[in-house]
């Protein structure tokens, strides 16, 4: 059996019920709806997912329930205290993270002095930035000065993140990358961080352009998931896109790179032909990375229209027994104030050919889909999450 997991990275559907504890008592995540608020502000209209039955999902009513959904429906609750990628992935392979992930003060100076000063001596170049930022925007900010200094731009978000932004002229990809190595060895104890970032740009002053492609994440190694527990159990865990980074490759059996959504949708076609006996991990990135912390809710309306303009050829490509799982890992509501990730329930549709369609409701949590993964591919898992694989012949 193969079981392809797709994450929409940040379509969240509604803000989770503390969510007014993220951001400050004025701005906060309480009402934010990426789903919604995109498609409200835009009229982009799903047609195959309201098919699947994204509307039915109960906090969704930017698309119209139907009465006969293809898919199994519902949203997931985060136990974790986060809103990040990382957070959000961990959770949905078995693990509730307690405490969450370190974050760092959005007012200069972000990192402290004695991690800045290490850094410092290993580039031999010094450090632009150290503060929270939007990196398209810290990059037109302190672009021209990276180029005549060559010191790095340093920044981190609302997330547990090390990012280092550097003109691929200024410094090559692989001294950029080495650093970003070196930086994570140093982010440990009371400065461990969920990720550190590279962040390769070009260009020239007034139009730098951010490498999407060259991006390298560096993350922790997690504790044991339920990848790991796959792939101990013989199965393969295929990632597709940005997924090995997330959790530093453990777990993973093989990895295919993606330059785009759509490149990502077309990779997930081609290995869900072969039929696999185990997982396809695939996240989409681009919904998040484009336009969800770029504000841009007309590009985020149009990735998601595009990806349901290829979604019969995503269900087109299972075997009759096999299962497609979407669901997403936080919210990014490109209507929200600021540019972070905003705290949301995450989607759930699952679908199988010739399965009946179930209403499951509101689930307690994220690793509900790690725990029925294990499940229908016959792998033992005691930990985190409440399975839902009865739903499925």
């Amino acid at each position: 059996m193969t079981v392809t997991l797709i994450v929409l990275d940040s379509v969240g559907v509604g803000a989770l019920p503390d969510a007014g504890d993220f951001g400050t008592a004025e701005l906060n995540d309480t009402g934010s709806h990426t789903l919604d608020h995109t498609l409200e502000a835009t009229g982009i209209k799903l047609p195959n997912f309201e098919k699947l039955g994204l509307g039915n999902i109960s906090s969704v009513s930017s698309i119209a329930p139907v009465d006969t959904p293809q898919a199994s429906y519902g949203r997931m609750a985060e136990v974790s205290l986060g809103k990040d990628t990382t957070t959000g992935h961990w959770e949905l392979v078995g693990l509730h993270l307690s405490p969450a992930f370190k974050t760092f003060p959005q007012a200069y100076p972000s990192f402290p002095k004695a991690i800045m000063t290490q850094f410092d001596a290993m580039t031999g170049r010094g450090h632009l930035g150290n503060y929270a930022a939007s990196g398209t925007v810290i990059i037109e900010e302190l672009g021209e000065e990276h180029l005549e200094t060559g010191k790095p731009i340093i920044y981190t978000s609302a997330d547990s993140v090390f990012q280092i932004a550097a003109h691929v002229d200024v410094v090559p990809l692989e001294e950029l990358y080495a650093w970003c190595e070196a930086a994570r060895e140093m982010l440990t104890s009371d400065y461990t961080v969920a990720r550190v970032i590279a962040r390769p740009f070009e260009g020239e002053v007034g139009k730098f352009k951010r490498l999407g492609a060259a991006r390298h994440d560096y993350s922790l190694t997690p504790p044991r998931t339920i990848l790991n527990a796959l792939q101990d159990a013989g199965k393969e865990v295929i990632s597709i896109g940005k997924i090995s980074d997330i959790y530093n490759d453990s777990g993973i059996t093989k990895s295919i790179k993606t330059t785009s959504n759509i490149d990502g949708i077309e990779k997930t076609i081609e290995v869900m032909k072969t039929q696999p006996d185990g997982l396809i991990f695939t996240n989409l990135v681009e919904f998040d990375s484009l336009y969800g912390h770029r504000r841009n809710p007309e590009g985020y309306a149009q990735a998601l229209k595009d990806t349901d303009d290829r979604l019969p050829d995503i269900l087109a490509a299972l075997g009759n027994d096999d299962i497609v799982i979407f669901t997403s890992d936080h919210g990014n509501d490109p209507t929200w104030h600021g540019t972070d990730h905003t705290r949301e329930y995450a989607l759930l549709l699952a679908y199988q050919k010739n399965g009946e369609a179930k209403d499951l409701g509101t689930r307690e949590s994220f690793a509900d889909v790690g725990a029925t993964i294990a499940d229908l591919l016959g792998c033992d898992w005691d930990g985190a999450g409440n399975s839902f694989a009865s739903i499925f012949k």
